[in-house]
């Protein structure tokens, strides 16, 4: 499995790549995908514009948006779907994460089944 774009995802992105004054080969430009630890649950997700792979990236294309990921946090994206939303209440990607066993309100961060299981059923709600 993969990270997988909504199409309404991939058009925002494609049309942040196109506006990003980041410098790089053209065909190179794509969005880092990653997750940090922190937020309200364990891990939150990271979007960033990238001029190109770093050499330990998994890469691969999916709507026409090159995708990177580190291999530390390929474990927890695998099956993410990434959306866009735009309404008057949510602007922003959205994640649906089926390693998440837990996710925050504000859906930006996420606990994983593993650390819940070695935290304890109750700590995941």
């Amino acid at each position: 499995m993969t990270v997988t774009l909504t199409e309404k995802a991939a058009f925002k992105i494609r049309a942040l790549l196109e506006n990003s004054t980041t410098t790089g080969k053209a065909n190179q430009k794509g969005i880092r995908v990653g997750v940090k630890t922190g937020g309200c649950d364990g891990y939150e997700y990271k979007l960033k514009i990238a001029k190109q792979p770093k050499p330990d990236d998994i890469v691969f294309e999916q709507n026409n948006v090159l995708i990177y990921i580190d291999p530390q946090s390929m474990p927890l994206l695998d099956g993410v779907a990434i959306d866009f939303a735009d309404s008057l209440t949510q602007s922003g990607f959205t994640f649906s994460n089926p390693n998440a066993k837990k996710t925050c309100g504000c859906g930006k961060s996420f606990a994983a089944a593993a650390d819940c299981a070695s935290k304890g059923a109750a700590s995941c709600g």
